[in-house]
């Protein structure tokens, strides 16, 4: 089979996307119809921390996709969140914080003040903390991101990467590159943001929706789904979903704008995704040939999907 790749007209550079052959096995697709709208997942010490942007807990799982625990972060009997209050936790990362390792759950910032805000577990102490992130986003918009809507995050280097989603309405990417523990000095804490995948098309727009970065290989993961939307509020019909993959990821952290080397068609790969709306990916392992790959999907019908693969590098 061959990658899905195309060439995007520059927006401040011209990048071209390479064609290579590869092998991609999706390995395992298990449903969690219990568990609501999958939208971030972590990796940690042998275990999956999987949170539905509605959902009142995080779902534990371990990596034969066993439910071995959940965390309660919302003191409610409903299985979902109410949309006008949700904190829409979409993105999760695993930091080094007051010397332990800590799993961090961004909202999204697309509603103030409900979505403005981060959770912080420490599996260790089994306690989790909320912080509010209202200075923070209220300095990305003055960089410009008019709409928020942060759906991706990962580590690079010490620092935090973000992704910030468009929608039909405001068809850009941006990636958003600021400080570990960025939480504790919102008002002066590094911030860049760089346009990512530049789209000529304004019929079509293909919105980030999660991260990964892999230290090892230097190469960026992102999730990449189309829904028939307008603004980061609202869910529309769901489209294709994709993986964005860029290489030598750590040396274009200055660039101005940058489009994925690979795109891969997850439905054309595979037709098991077809109706899933990819939100999340994680990096379960690598080596020197391939990459494992955990990704959850969301159905917009109270149910969770997720699918494990192995890509060839």
């Amino acid at each position: 089979m061959t990658r899905i790749t195309r060439i995007l007209p520059a927006f401040y550079l011209s990048i071209c996307l390479l064609s290579c052959k590869h092998s991609q096995v999706v390995e395992h697709v298990q449903e969690f119809n219990h568990y609501p709208s999958a939208s971030a997942v972590a990796y940690y010490n042998r275990h999956l921390y999987m949170m539905g942007d509605d959902a009142p807990y995080c779902l534990v799982l371990d990596t034969s996709l066993v439910q071995k625990d959940s965390i309660p972060f919302f003191q409610t009997h409903l299985k979902k969140l109410p949309k006008d209050s949700k904190p829409d936790l979409e993105s999760a990362t695993v930091v080094q914080y007051q010397d332990e390792d800590q799993l961090l759950l961004l909202g999204s910032g697309s509603k103030s003040p409900q979505r403005d805000l981060a959770i912080l577990y420490s599996a260790k102490k089994k306690k989790a903390d909320s912080i509010r992130l209202d200075t923070f986003f209220t300095r990305l918009r003055a960089l410009g991101i008019g709409e928020i809507n942060i759906e991706g995050c990962t580590k690079i280097h010490g620092r935090i990467l973000m992704s910030n989603r468009g929608s039909l309405g405001n068809p850009r990417n941006d990636l958003i590159i600021t400080n570990a523990a960025f939480w504790d000095n919102q008002t002066e804490t590094g911030l860049t943001t760089i346009r990512f995948g530049v789209q000529p098309d304004s019929t079509s727009f293909s919105g980030v929706s999660g991260l990964e970065y892999s230290s090892l290989s230097d190469r960026l993961i992102a999730t990449v789904s189309t829904e028939a939307t307008t603004n980061a509020m609202d869910d529309g019909a769901i489209g294709k979903s994709y993986l964005w993959i860029v290489k030598n990821f750590s040396s274009k952290t200055k660039w101005k704008a940058i489009n994925p080397d690979e795109i891969i068609d997850l439905e054309a790969e595979d037709p098991r995704f077809k109706g899933h709306k990819i939100e999340s990916v994680c990096l379960l392992a690598e080596s020197r040939t391939m990459l494992h790959l955990l990704l959850v999907a969301d159905d917009d019908n109270g149910s969770s999907t997720v699918f494990t693969l192995a890509l060839e590098k």
